[in-house]
């Protein structure tokens, strides 16, 4: 398997937003009849009405995705304005109630809605997933057991949900907090093979615990649709380049998984306790925090931690052709996640408003 083969897939969940009160607006209806046009088959529903999702194509280097993501993000943009509205890509809004929010009435979402009760109702969050195509079945899974270690790694860059219902949380990524009250969510068990995945798959197929294996919402799982390995945890990332860098640094992470594999070597395997409690802390501090190095037994911190994930990866990411990308995680350290940035508009302003037009803003950025 060559890195030209790990082919790359964004979505990324928008939030709409009325330019006169900065509010969510229900308002999904009108950008799929606008969207088929400019973007067929690319532009989606999500579980509420304020939200609208859209994927890139399918890609075959991070300049491809590039010129994808911002003629995605250009498009969505574009539509809203056409409608008066705006859009602003974060993990949270800022004051909007979910409880306020109208339930889209596509596909399986009233169903859903019926199943999950208020725990479903509440989910007025916006994440991304990145996509990297692996056809070898079991080499997926194995990947799969393997990055689950680097998943609070992923998460503490992209964090931009530390507001809810107009409070503080206290945490740089509460659309983790929000989205685990659902059923088969977080990071997932560890797998012995592709058949061991089906069986558990099948097993909840057969009880009527699932209707689709799509309702899976694990932080990693493998497509159903696609043959991909998809990364679910990031928060929605608000910049176009936050967006490409974590792409690019989850292919990387693939490729270098690969070539360990190649080499009859491996990433050992933690247990699912240990990366769950860096998880809490990835939601909790984000990128001003510690991680807990298992190999060493030690709290690290997660910039030291990011460093010695770029050195991991250093000797793969020329032939991705993804450096700029992939190094622009130094910028994120440096400036701060969208959360922080967040966060600091709120203590000069006192505002809510003022955060939403933040998140606008940068939204537009690189447009």
């Amino acid at each position: 398997m060559t890195t030209s083969s790990l082919t790359i897939g964004i979505e990324e969940e928008y939030q709409i937003i009325d330019p006169a009160t900065r509010e969510l607006r229900s308002y999904v209806q009108r950008f799929l009849e606008q969207g088929q046009t400019v973007l067929p088959d690319q532009i989606r529903p999500e579980f509420l009405q304020s939200q609208v999702e859209a994927g890139t194509r399918i890609c075959h280097s991070i300049q491809e995705a590039r010129r994808e993501l911002i003629r995605m993000r250009r498009s969505i943009w574009e539509l809203a304005e056409s409608e008066g509205l705006w859009v602003a890509a974060a993990g949270t809004h800022p004051f909007s109630s979910w409880a306020q929010q109208e339930v889209s009435p596509f596909g399986r979402y009233p169903e859903l809605a019926r199943f999950l009760q208020d725990v479903g109702r509440r989910l007025l969050i916006f994440g991304m997933h990145v996509h990297i195509g692996i056809e070898d079945r079991e080499l997926l899974i194995e990947v799969m057991n393997q990055i689950r270690y680097f998943l609070p790694h992923l998460l503490a860059l992209s964090t931009s949900s530390p507001f809810w219902h107009g409070r503080d949380t206290g945490l740089k990524s509460y659309r983790s907090v929000v989205f685990e009250s659902l059923p088969r969510t977080g990071i997932p068990p560890q797998f012995g093979s592709y058949a061991d995945y089906r069986r558990t798959v099948d097993t909840l197929l057969a009880t009527g615990s699932i209707a689709e294996p799509t309702h899976i919402w694990w932080d990693v799982r493998p497509s159903e649709k696609f043959p991909t390995l998809e990364v679910r945890i990031p928060d929605m990332c608000t910049r176009v380049e936050e967006t490409l860098c974590l792409a690019a640094l989850v292919q990387a992470i693939v490729a270098k998984l690969v070539r360990l594999r190649q080499a009859n070597q491996t990433w050992r395997v933690y247990r699912k306790h240990l990366l769950d409690e860096n998880k809490w802390r990835a939601v909790r501090y984000g990128i001003t925090g510690k991680l807990i190095d298992f190999g060493k037994t030690k709290e690290v911190t997660l910039p030291a931690l990011i460093e010695e994930l770029l050195a991991w990866v250093d000797d793969v990411v020329d032939e991705l052709g993804s450096r700029a990308e992939v190094e622009y995680a130094h910028t994120i350290l440096s400036q701060g996640t969208s959360a922080d940035r967040q966060l600091a508009v709120y203590r000069q302003k006192k505002d809510f408003r003022a955060v939403v037009d933040r998140m606008v803003e940068e939204t537009r950025e690189g447009l």
